[in-house]
Parts: structure tokens; sequence; C-alpha cells
């Protein structure tokens, strides 16, 4: 045999030079829940290890984040109040508003700060737009999502990702942006973002599940891959910085593709869904967390990610799980 694959395996050093994908800490985001109010923190009982925090426990939250590597952080609201246009969204004094502030004060550009633009939290009814005769309206949308993303900008997030899937919205938040002088913000677009099932304890988190229907009329198919692919081309003739493939595990062929089409980065969501199922399995011994997690994250690169949203982050570094 002139090729034995062995030659190269034989050793931790030799693996680690030929390897073709590895998790470098600072591509990791890390998602946080954020309430309104003082000193609180909640269990989220369907994601162990993630909990919806005061402005004062996030400070302290992402200040031990910081220690261990984490650069990055993505924000998503949880108000007191909710209303059907989700003004709360794109309040002055909003709770991600005020969080950015605050983040921003403590740590300045020694953090990135990616804020959530999305209705969904905000709303009474659940979804993710304007909803009239039960029907979620696309271009009336458009604009409260505009103004939210301006809000954020002007509390001083450095990147706004709007989670949506409203048609033409990214042209619509880029336009905002740029007539509020805000040109250097970054969009992170959630490009390929599927009605998933694996969304389930997120919205337990965030509170944010639909009162009547589903989501199927604006978010994608799951039976779909091609239509990822106009989605994401979509998004860049748009303006879109950064693309986003969401959910993430059951969907590396979209990562893979996307990946090949796009000439800008790319980001990919390890979602709600995919975390706890890891933490159930792992609570009774089926897999080992650590290894699997590390596995997890190692195949998000490997099929083309650049950068990835875990609620992992914190323990995979801190527990030298990557």
């Amino acid at each position: 045999m002139i090729y034995r694959p062995r030659r190269l395996r034989g050793n931790r050093i030799v693996r680690n030079l030929v390897a073709e994908a590895s998790v470098d800490p600072s591509r990791l985001i890390m998602p946080h829940f954020v309430m309104e109010g003082e000193n609180r923190r909640e269990e989220i009982s369907s994601m162990p290890g993630i909990d919806r925090v005061t402005i004062d426990n996030l400070l302290i939250d992402v200040e031990s984040d910081m220690k261990l590597g984490i650069e990055s952080v993505i924000l998503f609201g949880i108000p007191s109040d909710k209303d059907p246009v989700g003004t709360g969204a794109y309040a002055c004094d909003g709770i991600v508003q005020c969080a950015v502030r605050a983040l921003k004060e403590r740590f300045g550009c020694d953090l990135l700060v990616i804020t959530d633009v999305c209705l969904c939290e905000y709303t009474d009814h659940g979804h993710c737009g304007v909803v009239k005769n039960g029907n979620v309206l696309n271009d009336p949308t458009l604009e409260l999502l505009a103004k939210t993303a301006v809000s954020h900008a002007e509390a001083g997030a450095d990147m706004v990702a709007p989670s949506d899937m409203m048609d033409g919205r990214v042209a619509a938040i880029r336009e905002a942006l740029d007539d509020a002088s805000f040109t250097d913000v970054p969009i992170m677009a959630y490009s390929a973002k599927y009605c998933s099932a694996f969304y389930g304890p997120f919205r337990d988190a965030a509170g944010s599940a639909p009162q009547f229907g589903d989501r199927k009329t604006y978010q994608m198919d799951p039976r779909n891959g091609k239509e990822a692919e106009r989605e994401i081309m979509g998004d860049i003739d748009e303006g879109a910085d950064i693309i986003m493939v969401k959910p993430a595990l059951s969907y590396m062929d979209i990562i893979y593709r996307a990946s090949e089409i796009s000439n800008v980065p790319l980001c990919v969501y390890n979602v709600s869904g995919e975390y706890s199922m890891v933490k159930a399995a792992a609570a009774v011994g089926y897999v080992d967390e650590g290894r699997i997690v590390n596995e997890i994250l190692t195949s998000f690169f490997r099929a083309g990610a650049d950068m990835v949203i875990t609620y992992h982050a914190r323990e995979a570094i801190r527990n030298n799980w990557i």
C-alpha cells in the first residue's frame, strides 16, 4: 500500500497538524435572554444552564464569559408588556436598548454586541410581524423592523441581526441605518431560517410562541434546499454583510451550499432544541457531553461555517471541550 491514511493519525500532535477544521473560541457567539427588573435570575427549565437575567446579572455573566475568551454576544429581549405591534422592540427605553447601553458602557470595544431584530418577543400574538385578519403582513412589518434596527444602533449595538424572515427586510433595514448615519453597522441576516420544531425551548425561554397558527407562511419549509440559495443570494443583494443558516444540526447540507455560493461570511445557529437534546442525553448518561459538543461544533465549521451562535459556548470553553 502506497497510501496509508493511518500514518497521519498516529498521535495527537500530528492529528492537530493535519486537522481540516477546528473550533476557535473567538468564533463562538453566546446568546443571552434579558428581562426587565433588578437582581433577578430565572432558570429556563427546558434549557439547563441557561437563565433569563436582568441587566445587572447580564453584566456579571458577560464579564465572566469574557475572561474565558468569549468576545461576542447576541441579545434577546423579554419585555414586561406586549402589544399587537411590538412597541417594546423599537422603544428607546426597551429592554434590549437598555442592555446594549449598559454593555457598551462597561465593556466598550472589547465586546461585540449583536442584537436580534424581530417582533415576536414583543407582540401579544407572538408572530414576527404585523397581523391583520389572522394574516402576518409583510410590507407594514418592514417599517417596524427598520425602526427596531435603528433604535439598537442608536443604543450602541455593533451589529443587528434580523430574524423575522419578511421579504425585503434587509434592504429596508440597510436603507434606514444608512439614512440615520449608521452606515458602518453591519447586518447579520437570518437568511435561511426554517420553520423548525427545534425552536421549542427558545419559545419557552423568550415567551414568543405564536398565539394562533404557525410561522409556515414566512419561515422556510424544511423540505426545500434550492429555496435557501435564493433566500441567501437575495439577502446578499439587499446588503447583508453576514448570512445565517438556522437551525444548524439538521441542515448541514444547507450550510455547505451556503458556503459554496456565498461571498460573505456565514454564521450558523446551534439552536435551543439541539442544545437541550444534548443536555437531556448527557443527563442520563447516554452521551459524553464534552465529546459530542466538540463533534457537533466541529461539524459546523467543517461544513463551511465561519462563526457559530451556541448556548454551549460558555461550557465548551470552560470545560476544555474544544
